[in-house]
């Protein structure tokens, strides 16, 4: 048991500009925006202080406060969504930062809770990262990962990993981007030059890893994906329909 829980606030970073699939945070899933699907079901966590969109699009803010939620409004100048939670959670109170990806429209609010408790029962893990089985191979916009013996992160690449090359068909992990941080490390952290990994895969992560710090792996069951593709979204619409979370907001 932990004697008192830290504050723990979610922000989820949203820009409108996407070169994938432009406009995502705004696409309608059986009558609601992408975006307020993934504060809606944040709000569900047991864990969660608080909810914020930190975003720098005055539609997003729009759409989000329509819905009654709360929006922190950042610069437009950010790379990553951590740099964007990071400028937004200069301007609130809390202990604990989640970082939940505004894509993530089927995220699990349990699985939130899960990833959080890992920094609430370890005080020297500063950052966690949720991770689940993955069979998709040769998906360059999905993130595998490999564990070391305690769960905490080896490596993140677009590649797969383990390799193939030797054994056929060995199990993978993708990471599943639902990342809380302790806030002294997350501001820390942002202010780091980009590492040399990072700027060959294009994840922010690895400058963490290269830096020498740990990031604890929490393994889930999940097919929930990131919308990165109009199939993608095509996907999380049909699952919206039998999700156990969704009748729990669609009305409110």
């Amino acid at each position: 048991m932990i004697a008192k829980k830290p504050k723990t606030v979610a922000l989820i970073p949203a820009r409108l500009q996407s070169s994938r699939l432009p406009r995502k945070a705004l696409a309608d899933i059986h009558g609601m925006p992408m975006i307020v699907h993934v504060y809606k079901r944040c709000l569900l966590a047991k864990h969660l202080d608080a909810v914020y969109v930190a975003t720098d699009s005055e539609e997003i803010r729009s759409a989000v406060e329509n819905y009654g939620g709360r929006v922190v409004m950042t610069s437009t100048a950010h790379e990553t969504g951590t740099d964007r939670i990071a400028e937004a959670s200069g301007q609130l109170e809390a202990e604990i930062v989640v970082n939940v990806q505004g894509d993530e429209a089927l995220v699990n609010p349990e699985y939130i809770d899960r990833v959080v408790e890992a920094l609430y029962h370890d005080s020297s893990i500063d950052v966690a990262i949720l991770v689940n089985p993955f069979g998709k191979r040769h998906s360059l916009s999905d993130i595998k990962t490999v564990l070391n013996e305690h769960d905490d992160v080896m490596y993140f690449s677009r590649a797969d990993i383990p390799s193939d090359a030797r054994t056929p068909n060995p199990p993978m992990l993708k990471a599943y981007h639902i990342v809380p941080f302790r806030k002294e490390f997350l501001l820390q952290y942002t202010a780091w030059n980009k590492g040399v990994l990072e700027r060959i895969e294009y994840n922010e992560y690895l400058r963490i890893l290269e830096k020498g710090h740990r990031i604890r792996a929490v393994r889930v069951e999940s097919d929930a994906l990131s919308v990165d593709t109009p199939e993608d979204l095509e996907f999380v619409r049909e699952k919206m329909l039998t999700d156990s979370y969704y009748p729990k907001y669609r009305l409110t």
